[in-house]
């Protein structure tokens, strides 16, 4: 009974007293998957492998707590794409990963598991924190960023992202955040944006992040005021924040979408070049080997037509698909900025329009600490507004994972896990009042 004591404790904005007398459970509820099924989807390809197959709501035991870590009592959560590769076992099972993650150290050791709990993204509230943690107590309301990185590692302290042990929280290691309770290093948590629900603040963290870092830090594209971006997949979670970060900065975004609801969406949010790509017919690819150089200069036209010039920036992330096009498109002498490959992982590009036209191709990976810290603030300050589209329960996870695998939602799907039901969790309702229309954007384009 004590998840059920976390959770009226929780919803009853009890104290840090009384949250520290509830006894901890031996075991929770989480979304796994499991290294015995790591085969299951062999030979299968991967439009044809069902998430809802391979993710499992079971009871996992409680870890061991090391002196920087804390316990977070995950009130919602969220799906993103590495939740859906590790539920397909592609491009290869992360249980690789946490076998990697367990011959570090002892306390290693414990993500070494026969389950993988899964889960990027948290909202919650603290429950435990180890002797070393200094800035969080046992109360705090805190997201989660997923940067999970060894501070004695002299690699990581530069830029964090750079380390050589660098790893994603809830992919590369263990006890994620599609569960009951959560395994969190201290440095990965920051406040709870106080006008948000626990869905609305559990969704923004990874893609959020990873789009200031993209945008707008100088270990991305350090966008400047007036110059013009393309972004692909606007209507989604990470290029809808991407498109926050143009406006804001006072950059021009060019908005790829896939419908006119996309597109009424971007209006609304205050873009003004949009392009439909199913409606205006842009193939790439004439076939699965070769790509049409004519497509290419038929998107780089319409760009000008819209906004007048090459894009200065091009936004990437689906991949195979599309980056033949964006190395094209890019302006002489601009950026393009990639940190997925939604699409395809093995990409093809022109390299004459890249290096004859002094173009940067630039990976991109999540955030460090203090990028994450400075996205968030931006959603707690009410300039960033989440990309949240729908919401399910934990036990509905599978079927979620399914829904982003087919590209069948559009922004961020959430998970309520011990909250209830939706709308709980603000604590600032002056503030949510006069943001609501920008806060429920996504959830008034279905």
């Amino acid at each position: 009974m004590s998840i059920e004591a976390i959770r009226a404790a929780i919803l009853a904005d009890a104290g840090a007293d009384e949250l520290a007398a509830i006894a901890l459970p031996d075991r929770f509820r989480a979304a796994v998957v499991l290294a015995d099924e790591q085969e299951m989807f062999a030979g299968m390809a991967s439009a044809d492998k069902d998430p809802r197959e391979s993710i499992h709501i079971q009871d996992v035991p409680l870890p061991e707590l090391a002196s920087d870590e804390v316990f977070v009592a995950v009130m919602a959560s969220s799906i993103n794409f590495n939740t859906v590769w590790s539920s397909i076992f592609e491009p290869v099972p992360t249980f690789g990963f946490l076998k990697r993650l367990g011959k570090e150290s002892a306390l290693g050791a414990r993500h070494d598991q026969p389950f993988h709990v899964l889960g990027s993204d948290a909202s919650g509230v603290v429950l435990r924190t180890g002797p070393a943690v200094r800035n969080w107590k046992v109360g705090d309301r805190v997201v989660v960023h997923c940067n999970y990185v060894d501070d004695q590692d002299p690699s990581s302290h530069d830029d964090s992202m750079l380390a050589s042990n660098q790893r994603i929280w809830g992919f590369e290691s263990n006890y994620g955040g599609l569960a009951d309770i959560a395994l969190v290093k201290a440095n990965q948590l920051m406040p709870k944006p106080a006008h948000l629900t626990w869905e609305e603040a559990a969704v923004n963290a990874l893609t959020n992040s990873t789009s200031y870092r993209m945008i707008v830090s100088p270990n991305g594209a350090q966008m400047t005021q007036g110059q013009t971006v393309l972004v692909w997949g606007a209507g989604g979670g990470i290029g809808a924040y991407a498109c926050q970060y143009v406006l804001n900065g006072g950059g021009t975004p060019v908005a790829v979408v896939s419908s006119p609801e996309r597109a009424a969406l971007l209006r609304e949010m205050g873009v003004e070049h949009i392009i439909d790509r199913k409606a205006e017919g842009f193939r790439f690819w004439k076939d699965d080997t070769t790509q049409d150089p004519a497509e290419w200069r038929r998107f780089g036209k319409r760009i000008r037509e819209l906004a007048g010039t090459d894009p200065d920036i091009v936004f990437e992330h689906p991949g195979r698909q599309t980056m033949g096009a964006s190395v094209f498109v890019a302006k002489r002498g601009g950026m393009i900025i990639t940190c997925a490959a939604t699409s395809g992982f093995m990409i093809e590009y022109d390299n004459r329009y890249l290096w004859m036209n002094l173009k940067t191709l630039k990976g991109c990976h999540f955030a460090n600490y203090r990028e994450a810290w400075a996205a968030n603030q931006a959603i707690c300050e009410g300039k960033v507004h989440p990309t949240l589209s729908s919401v399910f329960d934990l036990e509905a996870t599978g079927e979620a994972a399914r829904q982003v695998h087919r590209n069948e939602h559009e922004g961020k799907l959430g998970i309520l896990v011990l909250a209830p039901e939706e709308g709980l969790g603000v604590t600032d309702p002056d503030m949510r009042e006069r943001l609501l229309p920008q806060i429920t954007l996504f959830r008034r384009h279905p």
